[in-house]
């Protein structure tokens, strides 16, 4: 799709038009501009309503859903009437549109065609009061944020057959050539030299193996270093803690952590942010076997500590405590944060509506927080106290990975990773299983939703 800016209004393109709710045009009395309202005045002009007080979010959603919801019907060439957005407004916008032709469709033998508008002959005109810097440049922040959050929801949607740790790790290899950040992959061999234990016990029980996967955009001048961890179990049995056969197949989205990494990096790199930012990911599937670990085994870890291991569904935190370990140690980080589908408990507690928000630094807690208001990827801060700490107590190791109680679960788990966070000081972990894969207007069934780019982009730049 071709998006330009123009000062006139194009002719033969059809217009859309967005009213605010008691801004509408008087000259009629049907149209009322709520939320998602849509409004035909004529042949070449289309209405649609935000709503009383309508967010910058709120221009994204409706968009997004108006163009789904056509997106084998619009015409190859359309008109947005930007001439009162401001800028922010007008990224949103456009995010909204490009995501709107999405397509879930990834191994269908015999597809449903989208709209030519999405494709390569698609003409979007952008029709504002004036041509400005920050136009454009909303404009190309748009396309590459849709353009990565669909790469990111494709490899969400595919099958655990489709993407095996390796699969990640030649996405993230093709990705770093294309878009000139470093790439590299330590493989089981390197993992086993360097003491990467926790993670190669939670591989044990599969045919593949597994990987951690380094991504840097390093630009010429920055100030300060984020690492970005994120948990990336490409398909996730529970192991010997076997899961109910019901959901399992939605197990695919277990390496939403790792996907919305592979995505920031990427963005970062696009949209040359003068931040350098790392990303690890310890990839793997959690599978059964002759070789699996066993609940009461204990291992080790790359930071040292011994684990004994409760539970083998508590995988994520297990490979997370090696990736963490890793990054504080290697790269000396300024900011730590790690994104991962962890708990059901964080569910529970928050729902699908916001991911957990755990750490110890208000200063991090508020531009986390700051980030996800401006962003719409919403978090709500839960407790790291260490009244929980006993929870994750061993009679024979160092720690347990799991406490076995239908209590604190995401809290727990928290405590769990901040033992292998090196005490670092400015260290958040973020509890994404309630929104990183849910129900959408992509699919009647739950799919990815690229939770953790937009936010992590954007606390990057304001960081």
């Amino acid at each position: 799709m071709n998006i330009s800016l123009v000062l006139e209004k194009p002719t033969s393109s059809l217009v859309i038009r967005l009213f605010t709710s008691g801004q509408e045009p008087g000259d009629q009395p049907f149209f009322k501009a709520e939320k998602n309202e849509l409004w035909w005045p004529g042949e070449q002009e289309l209405w649609l309503g935000l709503g009383k007080v309508p967010s910058t979010i709120t221009y994204l959603k409706v968009l997004r859903l108006l163009f789904h919801k056509r997106k084998d019907r619009w015409p190859s060439r359309l008109t947005l009437d930007a001439r009162a957005l401001s800028a922010e407004q007008l990224g949103a916008a456009l995010n909204g549109i490009l995501l709107g032709g999405y397509n879930v469709q990834l191994y269908k033998s015999d597809p449903k065609p989208v709209s030519t508008f999405f494709g390569e002959r698609g003409e979007l005109f952008v029709w504002t009061s004036e041509v400005l810097p920050e136009g454009q440049r909303a404009v190309d922040k748009a396309r590459h944020t849709a353009e990565v959050q669909a790469r990111v929801m494709d490899l969400m949607n595919a099958p655990g057959n489709k993407k095996p740790p390796r699969v990640l790790a030649e996405w993230a290899l093709e990705s770093g050539r294309q878009h000139k950040y470093r790439v590299t992959v330590l493989d089981q061999a390197a993992l086993k030299a360097m003491g990467m234990h926790a993670l190669l016990s939670v591989s044990r029980g599969s045919a593949e193996p597994p990987v951690m996967i380094l991504t840097e955009h390093t630009p010429e001048s920055y100030q300060k270093t984020v690492v970005l961890v994120g948990k990336g179990v490409t398909f996730d049995t529970g192991g010997i803690s076997i899961k109910p056969s019901a959901n399992m197949h939605l197990m695919k989205s277990d390496m939403g952590g790792a996907a919305a990494v592979l995505g920031t990096v990427e963005l970062a790199a696009r949209l040359q942010l003068p931040v350098r930012v790392v990303g690890v990911i310890p990839a793997t599937e959690n599978c059964v076997d002759g070789d699996s670990t066993k609940p009461g085994d204990v291992i080790d870890s790359y930071a040292g500590k011994t684990i004994e291991v409760i539970d083998t569904d508590a995988e994520g935190r297990l490979i997370l405590a090696d990736g963490l370990s890793y990054g504080a140690q290697t790269y000396q980080p300024d900011v730590l944060i790690d994104l991962a589908t962890l708990t059901g408990s964080v569910v529970q507690t928050l729902g699908y509506a916001a991911a957990g928000l755990f750490t110890a630094n208000d200063d991090l807690a508020a531009q986390l927080r700051q980030a996800a208001e401006r962003t719409g990827e919403k978090l709500w801060p839960l407790p790291l106290w260490d009244d929980y700490k006993e929870e994750i107590a061993s009679d024979i190791a160092d720690v347990r990975n799991y406490h076995g109680k239908p209590l604190a679960g995401a809290i727990v788990a928290a405590k769990f990773l901040e033992v292998f966070t090196n005490e670092h000081p400015t260290w958040a972990h973020l509890d994404i299983a309630g929104v990183a894969f849910g129900d959408t207007e992509f699919t009647p069934n739950r799919a990815g939703t690229a939770f953790g780019v937009r936010l992590l982009t954007d606390f990057l730049e304001n960081l």
